[in-house]
């Protein structure tokens, strides 16, 4: 329970600090539903989805009124369809991600995650068939996220699937190009994909996981400013204290949401992630925390050592208040998502180089930047290779979710409406990697992971 200081404190960065739950993300198998005919594959699914979900979003509204914490999103995360339906008697999965949009409607719940394959060592059929499937399922449906992770610090990178991908990504753009290449905005591709994200777009509900459990992503960007505004111009040490004291706060919160819907929906309590994801809103930005901490703009020289801090102390933090805490804990930094972040792509202080550079000490990777339409897929497959290759070597989850807007260049922008935001055409380096994509095979794992 919170002691009734912490409940004033809570108060008051709700309040005060754009403090929000950002979202109870119910994580549910799909391994009991397998059955070789896919009409029958795909009412298990909708069943199954429909029974443990009912009381989600109803169970979320009531935790928000009566304990006065935001809940914003409710979401739900299933087993990787790829798994899931490998059974199936089928040359495509669309229709399994329309049961899932039907799903997700039905319960009212703002996204379903989980139209993913794992080929960081190769392909089954049941992979080669969703990757194939995944530009029209997200055409053709509103609520579906899809994610597919192509590496692992253990296993190498699959360059095959890498070379797909930024294929896949065009052909998704140019299926929705009538929405903003909104398609490209609700996939993801993964360097080390982790089991119980409850993020969107890249959440699914891994092998290792019960049944059916809940994980709780908490946000406060805006909380840890307002927390360093109070200890302007002192030095590092009293910085550092303080994001970790704060993200203690934050983290405890969190936890009190998560066990009382975890009790009300009679569901097993998994994680909490304790990331710090911005909105387009102004005082809940990470940039806004690079400017606190005495950068001009975010990307200025200096900003990965900041960004490095924020995300470690966060870390300190979270784990001093809950046992569980997972995910990818730690700070996003998405370009379209956060109002500061737009600003420094706009005024030529962010580039794609330096968000490069920042995904190494980040919680995750290359988040919503919007590109040329015009970019060729091999450049494309060259910047995940990249990425995943920076998570590779680092054993820390990257990915890229990038989003070719057809039609647009540089100097233009693209709006996606709610907390997506909107973005910057950002310039994207012109020099072919196209012969280095076409190799094809496999990088190998680094020396240093063989551990036993």
């Amino acid at each position: 329970m919170l002691s009734r200081m912490e409940i004033v404190e809570t108060n008051k960065m709700i309040k005060e600090s754009n403090l929000d739950v950002r979202t109870i993300t119910m994580g549910i198998s799909l391994m009991d539903c397998a059955d070789s005919d896919l009409t029958k594959f795909n009412q298990k699914i909708y069943d199954k989805i429909t029974k443990k979900a009912e009381n989600l979003v109803k169970t979320g509204e009531d935790i928000a009124r009566q304990y006065g914490i935001p809940v914003v999103n409710k979401r739900i995360s299933v087993t990787p369809i790829s798994i899931a339906a490998a059974g199936c008697k089928a040359d495509s999965y669309v229709s399994v991600a329309e049961t899932l949009d039907r799903a997700a409607k039905e319960v009212g719940v703002n996204f379903i995650g989980g139209f993913s394959a794992l080929i960081h060592k190769g392909c089954t059929p049941g992979d080669e068939i969703l990757i194939n499937s995944i530009p029209e399922a997200l055409a053709v449906t509103d609520m579906v996220c899809s994610s597919v992770n192509v590496g692992t610090s253990r296993n190498g990178i699959n360059m095959n699937a890498v070379k797909r991908m930024g294929e896949i990504i065009l052909d998704a753009a140019e299926r929705t190009k009538d929405r903003s290449c909104i398609g490209c905005a609700k996939l993801v591709v993964f360097c080390n994909a982790v089991e119980d994200n409850p993020f969107m777009a890249g959440a699914f509900h891994g092998v290792g996981e019960k049944d059916c459990v809940i994980n709780v992503g908490v946000s406060g960007p805006g909380v840890v400013k307002r927390a360093l505004e109070q200890v302007r111009g002192e030095d590092f040490e009293t910085l550092c204290e303080t994001v970790k004291r704060t993200a203690f706060k934050i983290t405890r919160a969190g936890q009190l949401v998560a066990q009382e819907a975890s009790r009300r929906l009679d569901v097993p309590f998994g994680i909490i992630d304790l990331s710090l994801a911005p909105t387009p809103a102004i005082g809940d930005s990470i940039a806004e925390i690079f400017q606190e901490m005495g950068l001009e703009e975010a990307g200025a020289p200096g900003t990965t050592a900041a960004l490095a801090m924020l995300n470690d102390n966060v870390k300190k933090g979270g784990v001093m208040a809950s046992s569980y805490v997972g995910g990818l804990s730690g700070a996003f930094i998405p370009v379209s998502e956060d109002h500061g972040m737009i600003e420094a792509t706009e005024k030529g202080a962010l580039t794609l180089e330096k968000l490069e550079a920042m995904t190494c000490v980040c919680s995750v990777g290359l988040d919503m930047i919007a590109i040329p339409g015009d970019t060729p897929a091999s450049t494309i497959s060259g910047i995940i290779a990249d990425e995943a290759a920076i998570g590779m070597v680092n054993n820390k989850t990257t990915a890229v979710r990038i989003i070719p807007v057809i039609g647009k260049g540089v100097g233009e922008s693209v709006e996606f409406g709610g907390l997506l935001g909107y973005a910057p055409i950002m310039p994207v380096n012109k020099f072919s990697c196209e012969k280095f994509i076409a190799r094809g095979g496999r990088i190998p794992a680094p020396i240093h992971s063989f551990k036993n």
